[in-house]
């Protein structure tokens, strides 16, 4: 099946993502990305916990807001489960459905990315802790930081693929770029379990 025949409810296919050999190459170079990223991210961790406790300086007392945390959590994982949704709905060919559930899981996003720059100004206006305080501020803040980074990389990606595409409807074209967006948003949620759990559930009983 072409990429850019004209599909209805009925023709799409089951997995329309992989229909192409187009979609199943974007698949390869996605896992192939993703590999990088997943080093990257193990790096990170790595030198984080080498540096938790560093002799020059571990994390000040009290240092962590939990319930902000938490809720950014929150936000986070149900933006995820809302991608499900979007996916969901691309699988069955309806378009506006998925782009209302992209759109809620942007909206979620966003509110995770707001709550985590209120985070840094919060630690580095009211308690005096920047990437230069100690070993510990800098691995944190690059830990943290580079997964900010990334939701941001994700919102403007799923952002550009609605308003690229809010005109031209669903297609084997570009059904495998929304599933691929999809996936890259998972593993961002997935990265930030492991940061929650190993920096600030972590840090909090010591």
């Amino acid at each position: 099946m072409h990429a850019e025949e004209k599909l209805t409810a009925e023709t799409f296919p089951e997995s329309p993502e992989k229909a192409t050999l187009e979609g199943k190459n974007k698949f390869v170079g996605f896992w192939l990305f993703l590999g990088g990223e997943t080093v990257l991210f193990a790096s990170l961790f790595a030198t984080f916990l080498a540096l938790r406790q560093s002799p020059k300086g571990g994390p000040p007392e009290e240092l962590f807001e939990l319930p902000i945390v938490f809720i950014a959590t929150m936000l986070l994982l149900t933006s995820s489960l809302t991608s499900v949704y979007a996916m969901y709905h691309m699988k069955n060919f309806n378009f506006k459905q998925m782009q209302i559930w992209l759109g809620i899981t942007l909206l979620l996003g966003a509110g995770f990315l707001g709550l985590e720059i209120y985070e840094f100004n919060h630690y580095v206006h009211e308690k005096d802790f920047t990437i230069t305080t100690n070993a510990f501020g800098s691995a944190f803040y690059t830990l943290v930081g580079t997964h900010g980074a990334h939701v941001t990389f994700g919102l403007l990606w799923i952002a550009t693929l609605i308003i690229r595409n809010s005109k031209r409807g669903l297609s084997l074209y570009n059904a495998p770029k929304f599933y691929v967006a999809s996936l890259y948003w998972h593993f961002i949620d997935v990265v930030w379990v492991f940061i929650f759990t190993v920096v600030y559930l972590m840090g909090m009983v010591g």
